[in-house]
């Protein structure tokens, strides 16, 4: 890392080598810590937009030619962004980069690298559907490899099998989904080359790089820098929307810096021309300097980091866990079990289709709130109206509202219990008996977390329905005829959902 280091001050950043080293922490790989005490709001380092790597600080988009950038597509999406940091590489001690390329990690925990055999310890989670492989190769063979075949003048021949290779390229791409930084345009424009922007952005102002991004954190600054919210981006796009990629970057030194659930003690805020980290709380001497990842639930932190979180947690009164943890339901499990053999008739398909016409949820999320999601009580109402009622709804424009009942209860009960059966065992103790065991490879056992607190959410669910029939056999027991319900929680609206899609 002294290379590293006399790299970034080489080249304009600036470190305060008596409050900050770099160092290795058992079991968290590489970070920063306190030299010292630290005060809040103290600067650690600065560093110049130009010492940012992205798709608008890289020669290579300007070299290449930006209409034929366009024309393979690789302003949309992660290709492009990956093969720029891939060609920078490939220019050796000639790259602007290459020191800092040279301290990123080769090799990754995050399930893209895992065999079929260990991606079989996540069944049923919330990982496997988000991991992206086969996306990912996808773009390799049909967007990087033939932009690379039209400029062997870029792209050297001899070059190939070593930096463009589909290994390296799930390399870089995970290099830019654990550390890459949110951009953000600055209204009143910075200092810039005009080959570092694109044609579209040639007469605007381009703020080069910052942000909270996949794995970092940034916010205002006290004299009134720009900033982003604290939440992570969510960096799945779907077929009907690819995402516009031009505003991630890396941050050299930034990402040095590790996250732990609830520990941020600095923020990276930025400036006109610079960015800067500076310290939220004291810091005590030998102690770790954390920024942010959005406090993610386990599998997110799998899936993009390869890591888990281990803490106390306070509605599994005591045990340890991720306190971030959710279980998403997808519609279509609710479709089937609401509607059995029915389920793909024209009657619940054009409820179905109305419902995300509508902007409802295709994936409910369950987390440890003893109140369940309304807008899960919502649809499985939906799916009960007669067609008259339906027609009403319809009409009205407005969905059902998250009542339970007698009937709504039997099939969340059962909703619950079959998103169980989706795990290798739904039986929390059993996994609770294999993570006590000393002989797991680190994988099984951050998949064995995963999913066991997963399930320990759908437990409590269970749990909460239990204490809402006993309030259903109250109302009854009163003998209120006619108001046997209780209300579910919240709002039909998304929340934590996700945005529906067909």
């Amino acid at each position: 890392m002294d290379d590293f280091v006399a790299w970034f001050q080489h080249n304009g950043g600036v470190l305060d080598t008596s409050m900050m080293a770099i160092t290795d922490f058992p079991g968290s790989g590489r970070g920063a810590v306190a030299l010292q005490d630290i005060p809040e709001n103290h600067t650690i380092f600065t560093l110049p937009r130009s010492l940012t790597l992205s798709t608008q600080t890289s020669s290579l988009p300007s070299a290449f030619g930006f209409e034929e950038w366009r024309k393979h597509k690789l302003h949309k999406g992660w290709a492009g962004l990956i093969l720029c940091m891939m060609w920078e590489e490939a220019q050796g001690n000639q790259g602007k980069w290459i020191t800092y390329l040279a301290s990123l990690p080769t090799q990754f925990d995050t399930p893209i690298f895992w065999s079929d055999e260990e991606l079989q310890e996540l069944q049923g989670t919330a990982v496997v559907d988000k991991i992206g492989r086969d996306e990912a190769e996808r773009d390799y063979h049909e967007k990087l490899t033939p932009a690379i075949k039209t400029r062997p003048d870029l792209f050297l021949s001899d070059q190939i099998d070593t930096w463009y290779t589909l290994h390296q390229y799930h390399i870089t791409g995970s290099r830019i989904l654990s550390r890459s930084f949110n951009v953000e345009r600055w209204e009143g424009g910075i200092e810039q080359d005009a080959e570092h922007v694109t044609e579209e952005d040639s007469n605007e102002d381009t703020q080069a790089n910052t942000s909270v991004g996949s794995a970092m954190d940034v916010d205002d600054s006290a004299d009134g820098g720009a900033a982003v919210d604290e939440e992570s981006s969510d960096r799945d796009s779907d077929d009907e929307e690819i995402e516009d990629t031009s505003d991630i970057a890396m941050v050299p030194m930034a990402d040095i810096l590790n996250a732990r659930y609830d520990s941020v003690n600095a923020k990276l805020f930025y400036e006109k021309h610079h960015l800067q980290m500076v310290t939220t709380k004291p810091i005590k001497a030998g102690e770790q300097i954390f920024n942010t990842y959005g406090d993610l639930p386990n599998s997110d932190l799998l899936r993009r980091y390869g890591h888990v979180d281990i803490v106390p947690c306070p509605h599994l009164k005591g045990s340890l866990g991720n306190p971030q943890d959710v279980v998403e339901i997808r519609a279509d499990l609710v479709v089937n079990v609401v509607c059995g053999d029915l389920s793909t008739g024209e009657t619940y398909r054009r409820r179905i289709d109305w419902w995300l016409d509508e902007g409802g949820d295709d994936v409910f999320i369950i987390d440890a709130d003893p109140v369940l999601p309304a807008a899960l009580t919502s649809f499985v109402r939906l799916l009960l109206l007669t067609q008259e009622e339906w027609e009403k709804t319809r009409e009205k424009g407005r969905f059902p509202k998250a009542k339970f009942d007698y009937q709504v209860s039997p099939l969340l009960r059962r909703i619950f219990e079959m998103r169980l059966t989706s795990y290798q065992s739904p039986d929390l103790e059993v996994d609770a008996k294999l993570l006590a065991s000393e002989s797991l490879t680190l994988n099984k056992r951050h998949a064995i977390v995963v999913r066991l607190g997963e399930k320990q959410i759908l437990a409590g669910a269970l749990e909460t329905l239990r204490f809402m029939d006993a309030a259903l056999s109250d109302v009854g027991s009163n003998g209120s005829k006619g108001k046997r319900r209780v209300a579910s929680g919240g709002t039909t609206g998304g929340g934590k959902s996700k945005k529906a899609r067909h």
